[in-house]
């Protein structure tokens, strides 16, 4: 019913109390090369409206026990789930906990860390993803800084799909927008 409506399921939650949560998105369509990517749109409250009366109808026919309808947007802590989540917000910031804990290249990592924050990439082989981070901490407002000092290296942890147990973006907020400052 969602994607007949043209929208994409994000998430679907079903929660003691009979709450039934629904997530939704607008389709995303990777642009073509050598096109500029299109400006990116958002779930209104209007859709979900629409969404909600649709699912109300669908509910009420299949009688599926429910108490509350919700349906909303992914808000900026969005799930990533599919290969086409990971395309979309590639240079994106994001958090990944893995199933298993891994070391990673290019620094001295805990073998046993399963969780990172760091920048969404494509690995060089076309293939798996990684993600880039630095534990430098982040410069204080009107801290000067050296220029001689030497930035903390970049590390990367390189990983599959299949080793993925949970991946949002971060939810950086900046009121400047999110591509602020790049």
């Amino acid at each position: 019913t969602v994607t007949g409506l043209g929208f994409d399921l994000v998430d679907l939650e079903r929660s003691a109390g009979g709450l039934l949560r629904v997530t939704i998105d607008l389709p995303w369509q990777a642009p073509q090369p050598g096109e500029p990517a299109a400006p990116e749109k958002f779930v209104t409250v209007e859709d979900c409206e629409t969404v909600t009366r649709q699912l109300q109808y669908l509910l009420e026919v299949e009688g599926v026990d429910y108490r509350r309808l919700e349906v909303g947007s992914p808000g900026i802590d969005r799930p990533l789930r599919h290969e086409a989540d990971y395309q979309r917000f590639q240079g994106e910031v994001i958090d990944l906990t893995l199933k298993a804990p891994i070391g990673a290249s290019g620094g001295a990592v805990a073998a046993n860390r399963e969780k990172f924050r760091g920048t969404l990439e494509r690995a060089a082989d076309g293939v798996m993803w990684q993600v880039v981070w630095s534990d430098e901490p982040p410069v204080k407002p009107g801290q000067r800084v050296s220029k001689k000092r030497e930035p903390a290296p970049l590390q990367a942890l390189t990983f599959a799909l299949g080793d993925v147990q949970q991946a949002r973006l971060a939810p950086i907020v900046n009121f400047k927008g999110r591509r602020a400052g790049s």
